[in-house]
């Protein structure tokens, strides 16, 4: 069928009261960013709902980028007809010899805006029941759940027509509650977590700690493919690559192998938080969930978010592994994920972490090494590039 228009309902947007406008205004700018590779689509956002218009592009291409934007309630591909009562009755016979089986029930659902067109709301639903009726006499009208809901939207600009009702991502559109750092492994958990932050309107900034070359080429374009998983939410996603190798192998020398992992996650903390607040982000999101592995117990906790005040946002702490999985692989990422290629994490996993570390020590510890001169040295290697699902990467690093 083709379709003219895409009409777009907001959901949690329409309870935003005197900021209502703020969200709509920024879950527009992600559809435009979602549909670039759609020229002729244009979008206009009203208070109540969104239209997109097609200008014949293809829907069937649009509808499964659209299902991703977080913001959108539903949606219901719709078709322009002129407001001509023998045009709206020709279109909505066949739209519903189109897809009428023979066992359907079905109903007439007009909403009407504008006032001064020949028939109301009820008028126009009988007369299009009528017109259905006319050509399928044996159908079944049922007001309650029907099988097939038709509906008429009588604007100013035109008479509409829809019968599709497609679920999209819900959520708040990302951008609107600011901007975090995603400290994004190569594992599971992470890409649950960024994707999670990003319903709830967060826009994010993947932050990765490569270790060459402990950690190899395959390591780093896994974690690229798997920021490029979560890019339809968004349009586009900043990868920011840290160099880690020194760190790593200073904590090896100089700190007892219980630690490894707790001032290896301090030092990862630290330097994410002042990657954020170079860059302008409210807060850091990781994958930690609750008792997982070693660093992620309540006192490794404890031990590594002293390192900063910044809020640590951490959406998967209380699900257990299968209950990730399951997002994962609803979001594409899980085959991804376990790729047998290591972050170094897992590189330098000591054999028997502390599971409850103790903050003096840790302390103590890090008093062996040079904790400036390595974040200084990381910080000016930092490599950044822009990623998203229609494009390739573009290197930033030029621009810090």
């Amino acid at each position: 069928m083709k379709y003219t228009e895409i009409m777009v309902r907001y959901g949690e947007l329409s309870t935003k009261g005197k900021n209502r406008n703020i969200f709509i205004t920024r879950l527009a700018s992600n559809v435009k960013k979602s549909l670039v590779d759609f020229p002729n689509v244009k979008v206009k956002a009203e208070r109540d709902r969104m239209h997109l218009l097609l200008n014949g592009e293809d829907s069937t291409a649009i509808i499964p980028l659209l299902k991703k934007v977080f913001g959108i309630q539903n949606f219901s591909p719709s078709i322009y007809v002129e407001k001509d009562i023998e045009a709206i009755k020709a279109m909505a016979q066949s739209i519903m010899r189109e897809i009428y089986t023979g066992k359907e029930t079905f109903k007439i659902t007009t909403k009407r805006s504008d006032r001064d067109f020949i028939q109301d709301s009820n008028e126009l639903n009988l007369t299009l029941g009528n017109a259905i009726f006319d050509i399928f006499p044996n159908i079944k009208a049922q007001m309650k759940k029907p099988d097939i809901n038709l509906r008429l939207e009588i604007r100013v600009d035109g008479a509409y027509l829809s019968y599709e009702t497609i679920q999209g991502a819900g959520g708040l559109p990302v951008g609107s509650a600011g901007k975090g750092m995603l400290m994004l492994s190569g594992g599971i958990d992470s890409p649950v977590a960024g994707y999670y932050a990003m319903k709830r309107g967060v826009a994010i900034e993947a932050v990765h700690f490569a270790s060459p070359p402990y950690t190899s080429e395959q390591a780093l374009q896994k974690a690229k493919d798997l920021t490029k998983k979560l890019t339809p939410y968004v349009g586009g996603i900043q990868f920011i690559e840290v160099p880690f190798t020194e760190i790593q192998e200073e904590i090896k020398n100089h700190v007892p192998q219980g630690y490894w992992m707790t001032i290896t996650r301090r030092m990862m903390m630290r330097l994410t938080d002042l990657i954020r607040e170079q860059r302008k982000g409210l807060v850091i999101i990781n994958g930690e969930s609750l008792g997982q592995v070693a660093s992620q117990t309540l006192h490794s906790m404890v031990a590594i978010n002293e390192v900063t005040t910044t809020p640590v946002i951490r959406p998967v702490a209380t699900m257990d592994k299968l209950e990730i999985i399951a997002v994962a692989e609803k979001i594409d990422t899980f085959e991804l994920s376990i790729l047998p290629f290591e972050d170094c994490c897992t590189i330098f996993a000591p054999p028997q972490p502390k599971t409850r570390p103790r903050l003096d020590k840790v302390q103590q510890y890090e008093e062996r090494l040079d904790l400036e001169g390595m974040i200084e040295r990381a910080m000016a290697g930092l490599k950044i590039s822009e990623i998203s699902a229609s494009q390739a990467e573009e290197d930033f690093s030029d621009l810090l």
